[in-house]
């Protein structure tokens, strides 16, 4: 949805849900689309307050990602099957850990994660995890020419190539990502900038008034409208036999497909 509704009031007994926003109230019936997204805003939101999301662990590091996104990101790797996996914003692991065993299971592809400062018990960590042998660790700011150029070197000539965007949050980091990772990005793969949720969150814990333009969706967008190689556009879920069509997520407008 484009903005979050101001108020959302759940009748459970009745099946009904009463959403407030900028055009009035309505009340939906809670078998609806609609009402499902009011609901999931509010999940979202509590969430949030709540630190919900740091509660999660993969393979016995902390993953700081819903398991609604994580999800859906197996399918796409699965998809797209890369040979590379291209990750910015390491922090525990646990994102690092997740991709890398996709690979073994896929039998495909390795991951070459980048932090800007890796913690020494993160790296410990990451150091002794079975997965080990499936990643590269890289220290260094993400744009820096000289961890690009570590990445680079990382990368063979015809490889698949998908690219996670997962480190610094604002707008114009992400942007300088965006056209900094994108010459990897092979056709029909995808470049994913994490955490656009932020523009909703403004008001909430942790949040602050600049987060309405400054954050990774906004920069997602402004780079798709000044490309003709790049769509922003969500992939196609294989399997889907509910009315709901759109993701519980804290990555909204976050997939840049490479068409050209």
């Amino acid at each position: 949805m484009d903005a979050w509704p101001k108020k959302v009031s759940v009748d459970l007994a009745g099946g009904s849900v009463t959403i407030e926003g900028e055009t009035g109230q309505r009340t939906l019936p809670m078998a609806s689309a609609e009402a499902f997204a009011a609901v999931a805003a509010a999940y979202l939101r509590c969430g949030w307050d709540n630190k919900y999301v740091y509660s999660f662990t993969w393979l016995g590091r902390p993953i700081i990602q819903l398991p609604d996104d994580a999800f859906r990101l197996q399918e796409l790797i699965y998809a797209v099957k890369p040979d590379v996996i291209v990750e910015t914003g390491v922090a525990h692991g646990g994102s690092t850990i997740f991709y890398a065993g996709l690979c073994k299971l896929m039998g495909r592809g390795r991951v070459v994660a980048v932090e800007i400062e890796l913690r020494q018990h993160n790296r410990e960590a990451i150091d002794a995890h079975p997965l080990r042998p499936l990643i590269t660790l890289i220290e260094g700011g993400s744009t820096d020419p000289s961890t690009v150029a570590q990445v680079k070197k990382e990368i063979t000539p015809g490889e698949t190539v998908l690219v996670l965007l997962d480190s610094k949050h604002s707008r114009q980091h992400v942007l300088d990502e965006l056209g900094t990772y994108a010459p990897f990005v092979t056709k029909g793969s995808y470049i994913v900038a994490m955490d656009g949720i932020m523009r909703y969150l403004v008001g909430a814990p942790r949040s602050d008034a600049n987060w309405a333009w400054d954050n990774p969706a906004e920069a997602a967008r402004e780079f798709a409208s000044t490309r003709k190689d790049f769509i922003l556009v969500e992939p196609t879920p294989p399997f889907n036999e509910g009315t709901v069509e759109t993701r519980v997520s804290y990555c909204p407008d976050a997939f840049l497909k490479r068409v050209a």
